[in-house]
């Protein structure tokens, strides 16, 4: 028995000044951070816990809202796996109405969805818009339509139309990464175009004529050749909806590289673009439209022939967080809101309530979207840590971890905006999360010394 307890008083000898070790460790670490001129003007926040038993090691300004940036996006995919189940699929209907009479339909194609955010996607191998229109076009075919004496309609008007987060700037939402939402997405809400430097700085930018394929909004292009070196610093501005892109900004004379806008309807992107491909496949048809604008004359039933199934949301999650897919967050947002039109506002709403009820104070969490890209949400550390050890208890851990990117030899996922670099996730038995709002210089630098500070953990 004596030696038993010999053994045991070791044992938590040792513990105890391990956890006492590895906390002077990380204070000396931040003492040092803290100090460094890049923070002159800054506020940071930091807090490392135990995963499981949520013992704080280390913390400081744990409890003061900060902008996020993209680590908000690990409360945003916890949220959804916990709501949803990390086995939920997004599904989208193909129907037609009206009757069949020898080949011809005399009605319409109508699709319809629930925000599958991949679909028309390349990131996986069953979402691409080749392989989504050929199972509409086989759809089409199996029921011996070869004239469609109607149209191809998308019914985008079961959501309301606040497709952009209120938080959002007018410089990032007519960019790729500021793509809006829809009930039907389509490419990602992106399109791309390829471009051409004049021969002089400050010379005129041409896109080459066969990038923008969508009839139904003019580029109004005011790029200007930059210095070599200077890369992309190309800019959409576009308004959900909008007929018309604006580009500003420059473009490299030594650049060779496709840029990607957000698609201002990505609804109609699509119906153009089934209507296009049947009509090349032999079945013409009266064109194409959305329900958006005439939501009085929505067409909502028909006969269904196709029903299209995303991705697990596990693996949807994967992508949003392993390449900080901002729309992939505002969809899951929108789907598991409870109002009517599935608005953002009702998203965070019910993500707010979701913690609340396990513990955690909603105002704490005071965000506007659900991918970090609004400068003005604000969350605190200590937030952030207890929705990643409570996400280490659920059976939809192992995904949820294997989403997270690894830097520095740590499962994190970052966040980097204007003067914000944040990182959240797992080291060893730890949670942690970190986050830096208005440091000078440059983003690498800092970087490098949040990198250097996270190593105290190892």
């Amino acid at each position: 028995m004596k030696t038993i307890y010999a053994i045991f008083c070791l044992f938590l000898f040792w513990n105890i000044s391990t956890a006492q070790s590895i906390t002077d460790k990380i204070k000396a670490a931040y003492t040092t951070f803290s100090k460094d001129t890049q923070l002159k003007y800054a506020i940071s926040s930091f807090i490392v816990t135990d995963k499981n038993t949520g013992k704080i090691i280390f913390a400081e300004n744990e409890d003061v809202g900060l902008a996020p940036a993209s680590s908000l996006k690990t409360v945003t995919s916890a949220t959804a796996l916990g709501i949803l189940g990390e086995s939920f699929q997004f599904t989208t209907d193909i129907l037609y109405s009206g009757v069949i009479s020898g080949g011809k339909l005399n009605g319409n194609i109508i699709v319809k969805g629930n925000g599958d955010p991949t679909l028309g996607s390349d990131r996986y191998a069953t979402t691409s818009k080749e392989i989504v229109l050929q199972k509409i076009l086989t759809a089409v075919q199996s029921k011996g339509i070869n004239n469609i004496n109607g149209e191809i309609i998308v019914d985008d008007g079961v959501w309301d139309s606040q497709s952009i987060s209120e938080g959002w700037i007018w410089q990032d939402m007519g960019n790729y990464f500021g793509a809006g939402t829809s009930v039907i997405c389509w490419g990602e809400n992106e399109f791309e175009l390829r471009f051409k430097p004049a021969p002089g700085v400050g010379g005129e930018v041409q896109i080459l004529s066969n990038s923008n394929k969508y009839p139904f909004f003019n580029i109004i292009n005011e790029l200007k050749t930059g210095v070599a070196g200077t890369g992309d610093q190309v800019y959409g501005y576009s308004s959900p909806y909008s007929s018309v892109v604006y580009l500003r900004g420059t473009y490299a004379i030594n650049l060779n590289k496709n840029i990607r806008f957000s698609l201002p309807d990505p609804a109609m992107a699509m119906a153009y673009e089934l209507s296009s491909m049947l009509e090349k496949n032999g079945i013409p048809n009266k064109g194409y439209q959305t329900t958006r604008l005439s939501r009085a004359n929505s067409v909502l039933n028909g006969v269904r022939i196709l029903t299209i199934k995303s991705p697990v949301l596990k693996d949807i999650v994967y992508h949003f967080n392993q390449k900080s897919l901002n729309l992939y967050g505002e969809q899951m947002m929108r789907a598991i809101s409870k109002d009517e039109g599935k608005a953002i506002k009702g998203g965070i709403k019910v993500l707010q309530d979701y913690w609340q009820k396990l513990g955690l104070d909603k105002n704490t969490l005071n965000i506007y979207d659900g991918s970090g890209l609004a400068p003005s949400n604000r969350i605190t550390t200590s937030t952030m840590v207890s929705v990643l050890r409570h996400a280490s208890r659920e059976p939809w851990y192992v995904g949820y971890l294997n989403s997270f990117p690894l830097y520095n030899n740590m499962k994190m996922k970052s966040g980097t905006i204007g003067d914000v670099l944040a990182y959240a996730g797992y080291h060893k038995n730890y949670c942690f999360a970190i986050i830096v709002n208005n440091y000078n210089g440059a983003t690498s630098s800092m970087r490098q010394k949040m990198f250097t500070l996270l190593n105290s953990l190892k």
